[in-house]
């Protein structure tokens, strides 16, 4: 039987496509000591940066038909056959409900979001607040007023209450597709969780995507821990450009909804590696201190998997357009700098 279904409910709240327990009161009681104690390096010792990104360059079409601009973390513009998507885009100084606490950005945005160019599709894979940003969508909502909005079940509601236009939001359950200017946006499974408070778990769904152009064809994981799915996922298409997945934020007392690096070089290779899968993009890293490992820990390690294993890894700097080309690697080491 595929693993690939319409999501499912307990009541009001979504399940995962297979058995995944998420940790509550025992697992903050494990963790405790070792945030307590941990001699890692999570943040980095100054402030990152600045990455200015040449908004000029978006006044030229790219060459090969796909571009990305990496902003840190998961937000990304992605240009694919001549349409714009913005993915789970945080612009705020904290990845939390407060302005004076919680996990802060290492680098300042690489440009202001005035100054992006027109969009056709922002896509928020799920609601946490690494993925969606308050004021960002604010912002976006006043300064791109008639662009698309494109998410999983649920987070419509989110982005009415920061004053998204009701009309402009298409809300997607997993199998399900939407398309805009041309580009399919395919919606599908993720082993995650939603929720923005303690009170509000599972109640939204949590989605990963294909994005399908006439020539090119991009996966987005956002969050997800390793499942059987996503191998099926590939199989579906005729391969990807590019394969983007998470490699921050990971431990393995949660390694159920996370995939880490190991996980994520683990993942590449069940969808095919580089013959199916493109290139591997790191997404999920670089920007805030969400779990007990170095900041550069994560990339450090996927690098040297990639190597072992002959894996192409795409990694550019922060904020600068890049063209996919295919069989290109693109390691660009902006990290390496140990001030």
């Amino acid at each position: 039987m595929s693993l690939l279904q319409a999501s499912r409910k307990s009541g009001k709240l979504y399940l995962n496509p297979v058995p995944t327990k998420i940790g509550g009161f025992s697992l903050a009681l494990k963790l405790l000591p070792q945030y307590l104690w941990n001699r890692e390096q999570t943040e980095p010792r100054r402030q990152l940066g600045p990455f200015p990104t040449d908004a000029s360059v978006y006044t030229v079409p790219p060459a090969s038909g796909l571009r990305v601009t990496w902003f840190g973390h998961s937000s990304s513009l992605i240009e694919i056959d001549g349409v714009r998507v913005l993915i789970d885009p945080v612009w705020d100084e904290r990845a939390s409900p407060l302005r004076w606490f919680g996990p802060k950005r290492f680098f300042a945005p690489t440009m202001p979001l005035a100054f992006l160019p027109p969009l056709d599709v922002v896509l928020i894979s799920h609601d946490h607040y690494d993925h969606l940003g308050k004021a960002t969508v604010r912002q976006l909502a006043r300064s791109q007023p008639a662009v698309r909005w494109v998410t999983s079940l649920g987070v419509g509601r989110r982005l009415r209450g920061f004053g998204v236009d009701p009309e402009l939001i298409t809300e997607l359950d997993w199998t399900q597709s939407t398309v805009v200017a041309g580009l399919r946006i395919d919606c599908l499974p993720a082993r995650h969780f939603s929720g923005r408070s303690a009170w509000d778990r599972f109640t939204t769904l949590w989605s990963s995507f294909v994005l399908a152009g006439p020539q090119h064809r991009v996966y987005y994981g956002a969050d997800s821990g390793y499942w059987e799915g996503l191998a099926e996922i590939a199989a579906q298409y005729d391969g990807f450009d590019l394969t983007m997945l998470e490699i921050g934020a990971f431990n393995e007392l949660w390694a159920g909804i996370h995939l880490g690096p190991d996980g994520a070089a683990r993942a590449f290779e069940a969808m095919g590696g580089n013959a199916r899968a493109g290139l591997l993009m790191p997404i999920h890293w670089g920007l805030f201190n969400l779990a007990l490992h170095g900041w550069r820990q994560p990339i450090e390690r996927l690098t040297d998997v990639a190597r072992e294993k002959n894996l192409g890894l795409w990694s550019p700097r922060p904020g600068e357009p890049t063209e996919v080309v295919t069989g290109q690697a693109v390691q660009s080491g902006w990290h390496l700098d140990k001030r």
